[in-house]
């Protein structure tokens, strides 16, 4: 049953035609059969957060766009605000797990562009804090409008017992990989 629908799930999300013998026969390593339940859970679980994570790229584009923004800039933005004090470009990068130079370069642009300030950090010397531009507090507020009834509509039919569960366990596998 559940190789049946490993199988539903990575033809859906990959587009490539699965068939029942590509799972039938677990290869075997030494003494550890590697096709296990679990794996092919976890396996099932990474492809779809992949699906998901552009599917909301995706969603964040489209409602950014109407805001002259990017989905980036919002998950900047949102970041920043949700920090109340600021962030450091490294504190960015790693809430989003994107690298240092990526967001480095995206704050530049959003600085340039009256969104963000940099400002001075009493606990680092040279890794200032990066804060909302009271044009970035307008835009955050403008965002939260487009971005809170989102949120609501797409988690109407989902109860929140199990979007709790799943906050946990993405938190927990961040926590095993974040090293």
């Amino acid at each position: 049953m559940h190789a049946e629908l490993c199988l539903t799930s990575i033809e859906q999300l990959t587009g490539i035609a699965v068939n029942d013998n590509m799972l039938a026969q677990p290869p075997i390593i030494g003494p550890i059969v590697v096709h296990s339940r679990k794996r092919m859970l976890f396996l099932d679980l990474v492809l779809s957060v992949f699906r998901l994570n552009g599917l909301l790229i995706a969603e964040g584009d489209n409602m950014t766009d109407r805001l002259g923004l990017t989905s980036a800039r919002w998950k900047v933005i949102g970041v920043i605000a949700l920090s109340n004090a600021g962030l450091t470009v490294p504190g960015i990068a790693r809430v989003l797990g994107q690298s240092r130079q990526a967001v480095q370069r995206l704050t530049d642009v959003m600085v340039t562009d009256g969104l963000l300030q940099y400002q001075f950090n009493p606990k680092h010397k040279r890794s200032v804090l990066v804060t909302l531009s009271d044009s970035g507090k307008a835009a955050y507020q403008v965002l939260r409008d487009v971005q809170d009834p989102w949120a609501i509509r797409n988690t109407e039919d989902i109860p929140a017992e199990e979007l709790d569960i799943a906050l946990r366990l993405v938190r927990r596998l961040i926590q095993k990989f974040d090293h």
